[in-house]
This record gives C-alpha cells, structure tokens and sequence, in this order.
C-alpha cells in the first residue's frame, strides 16, 4: 500500500505540472514547494552560507567559511561544474601577466602597462618563464622592471603600439549606460576610476590618491587628485575632475539602467544608501542617495550595511567618473527628464567617441566601423610618462577567414592571436606551434549542468519546441528521483566532463579549461591564520591558503570523494581547474546504488526494465553542441549501466535551445531534467558574487536552474 500510495502521489503531482502553464497554475503553491524542496536540498548551504555572508570583519574567516558553504552546495549535486572560458592555444608578442588577472571588473582591459616586443613571439619556454617569475614576485613592486630586462636580455626590443582583433564595434560610447563587454571593454582606456589593480593584482590608487573606512564599516571617503583635467577627442581642456564628477557620474548611471546598476543596489549589490530605492522609482531625489562631494576634491560613499567587498567593486563602469559640465553641454540632463531626452536627436552624449570626455591614458582619434579603432596616448593624462603604451590598435575580424587572425599575427600586424583548429593546423606545418605555442590562461566563468528538482515544464514557454517524450508515469519517476541526492550525485560523477570540452577545443587541450568548482579555488586566499570547525573538529588554515584548499577539506571530511583543488598545479600555488575530479564510473555507480535503495522505499524501482529517463535539450542543427549533448548521453549511460536513459530534446535553432533554460524568468518554466546552457562570472572580488546567485526566495539569480524559485 504504501508503494502504490507513493507512486500515486507522484503520478498526481505530474498531472498538476502538465498543466502548469494553464491560467489557473498556482504561483502561491509553487512557491511553497520551491520553499520545501530548497530546504531538503540546498538547506544546509543556506545555513552555513548565511553565517558566512553576515561575517564583515574578519575577511579571512569570511572567506573559509564560504568555503566550507560552497562544498555544501557542490555536494548538493544541483550544479556540476563543467568549463571556463580560456584554456586555448595562442602565440603572441605579448609579455606574460602585464595587464592585471584579476577576476573581477574591466581593468584586464586596460592595456597602457602592456609590455609588447617587435620581433617574433615569445617562445613557450619564455612564456613558462615570466609566468614563474611573476608568481615569484607578485605584490613586490619589482615583476615589470624584471620582465623588461628578461625580455632585453633575450634580444627583443619593445613595441610602443598594442594591436589587437575585435569582432563587434561598440554600440554606445558611454560607459555608464551599458552592460554590454565589447562597449565597456573599449571605454575603459578612456577614463581612470578611482583605483586601479597593477600586473601584480595589487589595487594602487589612480584617481584617488588615498581612502578611508569608518569604524561601522559604512561610509568611505575617497581624496580625489587635484590637477587631472577632462579632454576632448581632439584634447582640447574641456573641465577639471571633481568629486562631483563620480556623483555625476553615479546619478547617470541610475538613471540610464544600463544593465549593471544592481551593483550599487540593495538586491544583489554593495547597497549604497538609497540606491536601491532610486532605482525602483521609491525616490526621486538623487541627494538622498548615499554618495555625495564633501568638498571639491572629497569624495564619500556610505552603504546601508557593511560590505567587505566594496573596494573590489571599483573597477566597473557603473563607478566611472563624468564631467557634469561637459554631458549637460552634450544634451544630457538627470533624473526623470532622461528617458524622454535620451531619445532625442538633441542628445548627443555617448553616441561616438567624439561626444564624450576623457581623463583617461587614451583618446580615440580613429573610429572606422567594422574596421579600425584607435586609442592614442592623452597628452594631457596625469600618468602620461609611465604608460608603456603610446597607441592600442583594435583591427576587426569578420571571422570568415578562419586564418586571418593567425596570419596578421605572423605579419606583425597583430600582437597575438588564439589557434582556432584551421590555425593549429597551420602552425604545426610552419613550425610556429612547437616554438611558440602557449594555453591561455582561463577567467573565472563558471559554465556547468544544472540537475531540474521540479521539473514544471515539457515544451519551450515561448513555442511549444524542445518536447518531451516522457510518459507522466516516466516524468512522476524522474522526479522523484532528481530529488534524490545520491542520485544526483551519480549523474554527476557519471559524465564525462573532458570528452564533453574536447568536442569544443580538441583533445589535446580538453582538460585544460575544465573546473570542478563554483567559484573558482584561487579566487580567494587567507591573509591570517583561521581556525573554523570542520565537521566539529577545529581546524586551523595558515595565511596564504587558497579557498579551494578549504572547499578540499570540507568536502574529504564528509567523504565525498570529489577533487577541487589540486595544490601541486600552477607550479606549486594550486589550482580547481585542468583536471576533471567528478567524473569516476565507480563512484557514480556507487552512488546510484545508494538511490536505488532509497527510492525503492518510496515506492520507486529502479532495474533494467524500469530504467530512470532524462532529457537533456540538444541543439542537433550545430555539430559541436549535438557532439558535447551525446557525450552526456553515452558517458551517463554507460557508467549507470543503462539504469538511467538520457534523451535528447532537439533544438533545430540557438534560439529554442535557449529558450528551454537560458531565456526563462523561473524555475517552472524550466524544460528539461539536465541543462548545460548557462552560466556565472564574477562581478567582485568575494566568494558571495557567486553564491548569493542559490540564495532561496527568489533571489538567487542561478537557483532557478534547479526548478524552483
């Protein structure tokens, strides 16, 4: 009885969800559900993460505890992690880590301290050596003067100009007003914020020239530096910078809604004072809005409650500075009157590189669409005579010559290129690839599966495309078993993860962009020695101890046999990518075993006859993705004994494809049991830009992926 009263049960809950885009779906009980089925699954995260995030003072204790919160949500099994952007092929005249790595904000594309060489490339072996040496002298001051000697001493000569491809022009020239990479990519170089993070990654003050914190952590007071004149196009004076210039600044940005301003607000931000309220139209009064010019030249922000992580946030555009006098002067005005005025032939601000200020290292005195961008040294920039830099040339690629890129780098016309495969091949023939040839470092975007725990969905929301196949019967039983853990946790040691990457970037270089955590394991290291409890047991992590390390820990005291970190990689400083430490049959069958048990008490059998079915939406038009979805398919069967059927949706467009996952609003719009079409990349310099994406309540941006929320 009590099996059958199950499986009823279950069978009742499908025929709710097939009809759960009816006009009569209960949002009410669905978030009452997604409340229950967050708390079975991701209620000890929550719980660990919560104590974590509310942990302002101390960054190093902040910064284990999210770890340990972390392993919490990866042992969860809703999320695998898959790849990162990055971990390709390149040859280039480019000097090893001479524009900042750090993983947050736009000053990686800050490019004045570039150190470029006119001849041929650096060699591998070269390459292998700066990167050494800069983990070595990293935060001391010295990398830069030791890389240019290194690089003399091996018979180059420096180059004054840094020539790069591009591929999309930018579409708005006002960094304030946009969310979008090739936009705020090229803009960057054109003004200075108010820090800045060197090649070391260490944050030196630009146009600040020193800061303060208050002792309640909420208010900062930034000295703004006197005699930094706005430009023209053609470098004409047109203002000094203020401080009035970053309120400026600031109150543009929230009037413009460009796509970033939940940075500074209360939902998902740093939470300046009223920014939120603004936002939402609560208030009209931008003076009430916590960011204000103490004088000419003292700049403060105040936060609502403390967040650690401010100062990181510094390197986005949403921060940048504006000449108020100069954007009034271009048609702009502030408050209400922009939406009407933004979209008159009278507003002039942003719309080219001619209609905006610069205070910055470069202007732009060349801008052919499709064509040629060119970034010329400022003459009147405050830091004029220690930019390495004096011109950076972007060239446009169509990418219909699949060599083009290669080539202009071999001509010198290009500084650097990636190896596409028509290239790798080229340079294997011409000898270029076993001199040169280089991987290229990965970013911090976390790409990975999503597991569907309540499943709402079987048709795209937008279309009707992308359909299941399953039974209800067959969709009770999926369900009931993505709500299990361990077998969850079979399905994610049961693909593998480096035959899937190998369809993208070739198999020599599968492993190579591979993650295996959520936030990635160097993103944070300990300043101190912290002692945190690891399942009881206090343990103490010595200053220096990447995250990852932690994440480690946590996971082998709860037996879960999954590697993160590996600390013998990125010669001895560790690392959770390059290596795949989910993928192992064993453990996956092991896993399922434990499921199979567990849901037989449910009233759920799991045997040869009664095999558990999946679907994984697959855009079968596109030769790469189809390849990757039948990767999960084989590896998933083959390691569950053909106990568990994965079925590929078809997607005949990108766009159906994207609308079974990545275009949906809430979790019950969700089409599919597995999804491997989104993912996150930080927005600041703390594990919680990450983590807060699975908080509960709708708040999270990632949660929705499971099904709830």
């Amino acid at each position: 009885m009590k099996k059958i009263l199950a499986l009823v049960l279950a069978l009742a809950m499908m025929l709710s969800v097939v009809s759960a885009f009816a006009e009569e779906f209960d949002v009410e009980a669905y978030g009452v559900t997604s409340t229950e089925l967050y708390n079975k699954n991701l209620g000890e995260f929550y719980e660990v993460y919560s104590a974590a995030r509310s942990e302002v003072n101390n960054l190093s204790l902040r910064f284990a505890q999210m770890a340990v919160a972390e392993a919490k949500l990866l042992e969860s099994a809703v999320y695998v992690p898959g790849s990162s952007n990055g971990g390709n092929y390149a040859i280039g005249r480019n000097a090893a880590n001479t524009a900042t790595s750090v993983l947050w904000g736009n000053d990686s594309y800050r490019y004045h301290d570039m150190v470029i060489v006119n001849e041929d490339p650096v060699t591998s072996e070269q390459w292998d050596t700066m990167k050494a040496k800069w983990a070595e002298l990293a935060g001391t001051g010295t990398y830069e003067q030791w890389v240019k000697d290194y690089l003399a001493g091996e018979g180059y000569t420096f180059n004054t100009e840094y020539a790069l491809g591009y591929s999309s022009d930018p579409q708005t020239w006002d960094v304030l007003a946009t969310s979008r990479a090739a936009d705020s990519e090229a803009i960057v170089n054109t003004y200075d914020g108010l820090v800045e993070y060197d090649m070391e990654n260490v944050m030196q003050p630009a146009l600040a020239t020193e800061w303060s914190v208050s002792e309640d952590n909420l208010t900062y007071t930034f000295k703004i530096r006197e005699g930094v004149v706005w430009v023209d196009s053609q470098g004409r004076k047109v203002d000094d910078v203020t401080a009035d210039d970053f309120v400026a600044g600031m109150n543009h940005m929230l009037d413009a809604l460009g796509g970033l301003e939940y940075l500074v607000g209360s939902q998902g931000g740093c939470g300046i004072v009223n920014a939120q309220q603004y936002i939402d139209g609560e208030i009209t009064d931008f003076s009430l809005v916590g960011v204000k010019a103490v004088d000419e030249y003292t700049l403060q922000y105040t936060l609502e409650q403390p967040a650690p992580y401010f100062m990181t946030m510094l390197g986005y555009g949403v921060f940048a500075p504006m000449s108020r006098e100069y954007f009034q002067s271009q048609g702009g005005v502030f408050g209400a009157e922009y939406a009407d005025v933004s979209a008159s032939e009278t507003y002039l601000y942003g719309k080219d590189p001619d209609h905006i200020a610069y205070c910055g290292p470069y202007v732009v005195t060349n801008l052919t669409p499709e064509n040629t961008i060119v970034f010329s040294a400022n003459e009147s920039y405050w830091n004029k005579d220690n930019i390495n830099i004096k011109t950076i040339t972007w060239k446009f690629n169509d990418g219909q010559d699949a060599l083009k890129a290669y080539n202009d780098m071999k001509a010198g016309v290009l500084a650097s290129s990636g190896l596409n495969a028509s290239a790798l091949e080229v340079a294997k023939q011409d000898g270029w690839f076993d001199k040169y040839v280089r991987v290229s470092a990965t970013d911090a975007t976390s790409f990975g599966t999503f597991m569907n725990i309540n499943r709402n969905a079987f048709a795209n929301v937008s279309d009707g495309a992308v359909a299941s196949t399953q039974t209800p019967e067959q969709a009770a039983r999926t369900m009931a078993a993505m709500q299990n853990v361990h077998f969850r946790r079979a399905i994610a040691m049961g693909y593998d993860r480096a035959a899937y990457n190998a369809q993208t970037v070739g198999e020599e270089l599968k492993l190579a962009s591979v993650i295996n955590s959520y936030t990635p394991g160097n993103f944070a290291q300990l300043t101190e020695d912290v002692t945190i409890a690891i399942n009881g047991v206090d343990t103490t992590f010595p200053a220096g101890t990447y995250y990852g390390a932690i994440m480690q820990a946590q996971m082998d005291a709860d037996k879960f046999p999954v590697k993160v970190w590996d600390p013998t990689l990125e010669g001895g400083a560790g690392a959770s990518f390059g290596f795949d430490g989910w993928y192992n049959p064993a453990n996956a069958k092991a896993e399922l075993d434990i499921a199979i048990a567990e849901l037989a008490a449910e009233g759920i059998v799991i045997d040869a006859e009664n095999p558990i079915y999946l679907d994984l939406p697959a855009y079968v038009a596109n030769s790469i993705y189809n390849n990757r979805a039948q990767v999960i398919v084989t590896s998933i069967e083959e390691s569950l004994g053909g106990l568990v059927k994965v079925n590929k949706t078809e997607a005949n467009t990108g766009t159906e494809w994207y609308y079974a996952g990545y275009y949906t609003d809430f979790g019950y719009e969700a089409n599919y049991d597995l999804y491997d079409v989104s993912g996150w990349g930080p927005d600041y310099g703390d594990p919680q830009t990450y983590l807060d994406t699975f908080l509960p309540d709708y708040a999270g941006y990632m949660v929705k992926c499971t099904g709830i929320f």
